[in-house]
């Protein structure tokens, strides 16, 4: 059994316990998990089955979208409403103001990893530095929020609801937490859920349950999306016989025997001969050569 698997994550599991529980239910070891959520996020998780696992790194598309509630007239350790309140102000806030700071935290830019995140400094996972009540120096790092929406604003509870669209590496709790710094009453985010994910959508995600039933029912084959879905959006790249054997065996192909070859693409979604989806492959037009880059057939 090859491809993805999409999960509706639940609240309180981590990605990795995902992958653990599925282990269990499809009785394999070979799974991996594209895209970490936080315990408290629910939606849209990839989960890449046998050998679709080679791609669970490459991945090229990187978007993802995100309901978030969010309050605002709180400060919290953890920037959430799971953490510590530290700080509350009872400053009144419209739709408009916060509608007016939005442009602000859209397009690319320097988002500042927060203390309770996987992010390393030195060795050292910030989460685990957070626990101990050590704050240390981060770098800002540059993040694209290609949209962000206010749904939803009551102005009486300063509670709404903020529609993301952003690339890899975001916080979202970071952004609401910025737009309170920026308003000046602080705000925490209250629910998050993951709506798509690398291509992926709600609508692609199946609960534990439905797993587990289909699997009673001998029918998972049903639930797993083919591993092409991830590079559909990629260019592809046919190739004949000996071609396919080349590619499999780790060979650069010449690119002037390449029919499906297009100017100035570089990346391809790699078909072979039987029109079975067998890897990547990268031209190079100044060496006239393709070169694999992860090879799944």
């Amino acid at each position: 059994m090859n491809g993805i698997l999409c999960v509706n994550k639940p609240q309180d599991f981590t990605s990795f316990d995902v992958v653990a529980k599925l282990r269990g239910i499809l009785q394999m070891k070979r799974l991996g998990h594209g895209g970490t959520l936080d315990p408290m996020a629910m939606g849209v998780l990839p989960v890449f089955v046998g050998n679709a696992t080679k791609a669970c790194d490459i991945m090229p598309d990187n978007t993802k979208s995100y309901r978030a509630g969010f309050r605002l007239g709180a400060v919290s350790d953890t920037q959430d409403v799971w953490g510590e309140v530290r700080e509350r102000s009872d400053m009144a806030v419209s739709r408009e103001d916060i509608e007016a700071v939005i442009p602000d935290f859209t397009g690319k830019i320097m988002q500042l990893p927060p203390m309770y995140s996987a992010v390393q400094v030195n060795g050292q996972r910030l989460y685990d530095l957070a626990r101990q009540g050590i704050e240390v120096e981060r770098q800002a790092r540059e993040i694209e929020v290609d949209s962000l929406v206010l749904e939803s604003y009551d102005s009486v509870s300063r509670e709404g609801v903020l529609s993301i669209a952003c690339g890899k590496g975001t916080y979202i709790r970071t952004i609401i937490s910025d737009i309170g710094e920026k308003l000046g009453c602080g705000g925490i985010m209250t629910s998050l859920v993951r709506t798509s994910s690398g291509g992926f959508f709600l609508d692609d995600c199946h609960s534990f349950e439905e797993i587990q039933r289909a699997r009673d029912k001998g029918r998972l084959e049903e639930l797993i999306l083919p591993i092409e879905r991830v590079f559909e959006k990629l260019p592809k790249l046919r190739l004949g016989e000996a071609q396919t054997r080349m590619y499999r065996n780790g060979v650069k192909l010449d690119i002037s025997r390449l029919r499906d070859i297009r100017s100035g693409a570089e990346q391809y979604g790699v078909y072979g001969f039987d029109g079975g989806f067998i890897g990547t492959a990268f031209a190079n037009f100044e060496t006239g050569e393709l070169r694999v880059g992860k090879n799944l057939g």
